[in-house]
Formats: structure tokens, sequence, C-alpha cells
């Protein structure tokens, strides 16, 4: 049972005769009978909640920071009902309204909508949802909570699409200049053709020279099937949330994690229309996800569909374990782009030991989400308290020039840039690799 502001607004008004009655024990006692009185025949006239028939429709899946709908369906197979019902979910979910009022006669069937604007990525459950009905008095009401199963899932928002269409057109001009005179490990044959002065001796083709009266070269072209792994860091350092415009979806910032996810959908996107194989692997301590050999039709919605859910793990990365699943799940000669941060503590321990084999197993390009907050504090000067900010900045910013060093000198290719522009940095260290027929 559950009162309405009605019935206190009535015990309140009934102080007033209470206070000027000659007997006020006596008034208080038949008023507050009379009150429980009517509150009682209330409540035995309301529609009992259980009585309606719930059913929800909605859609399974929606971007980042893009409203959806969820519809609930609500029949009446008793008497007329009147109350409120609110359909409840997680705060993140930002659903609106917060409740409906419903008036249903008799086996009537009606509908409301709450729409969802989902502020995190991953799987969103309904709460419950909560029918009050109140009585034709509006004195009091029954109310009761009941399981209407529904779940969104929040897939990452692709924000770097925009970059794609002018690296789709420099990827064609690679293409188009790239019947390449290319000569190497790795390259598929492409042609035949007149030697001239300049052309290695060692692509003559001999035997064709043999057939005809001129000297005959091969000419070769990158393979375009190669194998591009991304591999999410879900560790630790995956957590740290990154500051980003007021105006954004998230003026707190977005988990690294989520702007390697953007940055890896591009790269993805890009390989897929350059002919390559791509294949994702989520891993901190355990794997957390991975998509190995899907078709390229059917490609990019499994890697939304896998990254959706993932959440960074406040644990150390296991890198000895990661590079374990790679050889088991890829063969040699791949493109492996890591997807972490360049924290020095976090690298030394974990990736450095096994970067030789690494390397010497795959390409590899390591590209890491640089926070502009720290580029902001190194500029501070204003007062002592921003010396210091800016000091450690700066210690931080030369740590990671360190690490990214290292790196380098192993053979890996480093990639450190702000948010919004480290998935247009990857396409085009990808690209230039592409050119250079180094893939």
């Amino acid at each position: 049972m559950i009162l309405t502001g009605r019935t206190a607004l009535i015990a309140l008004l009934c102080a007033v005769p209470i206070t000027v009655a000659p007997w006020p024990a006596v008034a208080f006692v038949v008023l507050l009978t009379g009150l429980a009185l009517a509150v009682a025949l209330d409540v035995a006239l309301t529609t009992d909640p259980a009585t309606l028939r719930l059913e929800r429709s909605m859609d399974s899946a929606a971007r980042l920071g893009q409203s959806t709908p969820t519809t609930l369906w609500i029949g009446n197979g008793g008497r007329r009902f009147r109350g409120q019902i609110r359909d409840a979910w997680p705060p993140s979910a930002c659903a609106t309204p917060r409740s409906h009022r419903l008036e249903l006669a008799a086996d009537q069937q009606t509908r409301v909508s709450t729409q969802l604007c989902p502020a995190r990525r991953g799987d969103q459950h309904a709460a419950g949802v909560t029918v009050r009905s109140i009585g034709p008095l509006g004195l009091a009401g029954r109310q009761r909570s009941r399981q209407v199963p529904g779940q969104v899932r929040v897939l990452p928002p692709f924000l770097s699409r925009r970059h794609l269409p002018a690296r789709l057109a420099r990827l064609r001009e690679v293409d188009g200049n790239l019947p390449a005179l290319v000569r190497g490990q790795g390259s598929e044959f492409d042609s035949l053709r007149e030697y001239v002065a300049g052309d290695d001796v060692r692509s003559i083709d001999w035997r064709a020279t043999a057939r005809r009266s001129e000297v005959v070269v091969r000419t070769w072209r990158p393979e375009r099937d190669r194998r591009v792994i991304l591999v999410l860091d879900t560790g630790r350092t995956a957590a740290g949330r990154i500051g980003v415009d007021p105006t954004a979806l998230d003026p707190a910032g977005w988990p690294r994690l989520d702007w390697s996810m953007d940055a890896a959908l591009l790269l993805a996107a890009l390989a897929l229309r350059a002919g390559d194989n791509v294949d994702l692997l989520a891993h901190d301590q355990v794997t957390r996800a991975g998509v190995f050999g899907a078709s390229r039709t059917r490609l990019f919605p499994q890697l939304v569909d896998a990254m959706a859910p993932l959440q960074p793990a406040l644990v150390e990365s296991d890198f000895a374990a990661m590079l374990v699943t790679l050889s088991r799940r890829a063969r040699r000669g791949n493109l492996v782009v890591l997807l972490t941060d360049l924290n020095a503590s976090a690298l030394d321990e974990g990736l450095l030991p096994v970067l030789p084999k690494l390397t010497s197993e795959h390409q590899m390009i390591v590209a890491a989400v640089a926070d502009p907050r720290v580029q902001r504090l190194a500029q501070g000067r204003a007062d002592a308290a921003a010396v210091y900010d800016a000091g450690a900045a700066e210690r931080s910013r030369n740590d990671r020039r360190a690490m990214a060093a290292r790196l380098r000198r192993s053979g890996v290719q480093v990639i450190d840039a702000p948010p919004e522009d480290l998935a247009p940095a990857l396409a085009d260290a990808y690209l230039a690799m592409k050119a250079a027929g180094q893939l």
C-alpha cells in the first residue's frame, strides 16, 4: 500500500479542527478513524497492478551517444486502471522520462515509450518496471515492481569514421602507384615487362627471355591478403580517462580503451578495403575477446560486437600470455598493432622482455593515446603549485619519449598521439607501409 500527497494534505488540514475543538483528543481519534477508513476503502477499490500485462520491444543495439527507444506494451485485464508506470534502467542509460501517467479502461491496451541515451559503452539491462495504481479517491493505492527483461548493447561510436574517405582516396593512390616495381620477400608476382637500364638483374626471368628476343624482367606487387592483428591492452593503464572537449559525449573524458577502439575500427575498415585480413585480440592477464578468421563481409560487425562489452581490468597486463595466444592463433609474418599506453613501469616488466621474440615473428606498431592535459600542465607557470604540476608533467613526457625511443630501437614503429589524432595517425602509418611495399 502507498499513500499519496493528497492524504498528507488532508491530514495536515485536520490539525485545524483538532486545535479548536473543545476535546482535542476525541477530535483527533474521530478524524484519524475517518481518514483511515477512507484510505482503506480507496485501497480496496484500487485495481491490482498484477492484472496488467507487460511486454517489451526494443532494438538490441545502439551506438554510444545515440538515443534508442524501448517500448512497453500494457494490457489491462481487470477494472479501470489509473496510476503511473516507471521503466527503470541504470543511471548510465539516461532513461527519459522517469515515469508515465496512465489511465486504462478494462480490456484496453496501450504503449509507453522510454528514450535511452546511454553514456557508457557495454550491455545495459532493464532494472525493472514499477506499476503504481491509485484508488478512485486519490488517497492511496498499490504498487508492485516486476521484471520485464530488456537489454541493449551499446556499441563504440566510431567517431573516426569521418577520416575514412580521405584515407581511402590515399589508398587508391597507393594501389595505383604500386603495380609496383617493388621486389622483395613476401611480394607477389605481378607481370613481365621489357628490361630497362637500372633494373635489378636478379629480377630477370631467364625462361621468358629465352622464349623472346628481348630481356624480360618480373615485376612484383605487395600481397593483398596480409593479416593485420589488432591487440587491445585491457589492463589497468587502459582505464585512465583522457580529457576531451566539454561539448563531447562525455565531458569527463573517455577511458583510454575507448580511444584505442576508435583507432582500431578505422584501421580495420581501411585494411578491409585494402584486401587484408583483420583479427582482434583483447587481452590483459587473460583473453577478454577475440575475432580470428572472420569472413570479410561479417568482420566489421563482429569486431564492433566483440569490443562493445569490454571494460578495463585493474590488473597488470601479461604480455607473455598475450604472445602465447598470438603464437597459437596466428602464423608468422603478420602486422601486429598493439594499442596500449607508453607507461614505463608497465612496459618495462611486461612488454620489453617478450619484445625480441615478438618482433622476430611479426612486424609491429605500438599505438598509444597521449593525455592532452599533460601538455597543458607542462606549460603552467602561474604560481608555485602550477610550477610543481609542470615539473611532474614534464617528467611524465620525458618518460614516454624514453620508452618510445627504446621501442623504436627494437624495431617497433611507435605512434604517440592525442586522442582525436591517434586514429588518423595510425591509418597514415599503415598507408605508408603499404606505399613502401612493407605490407
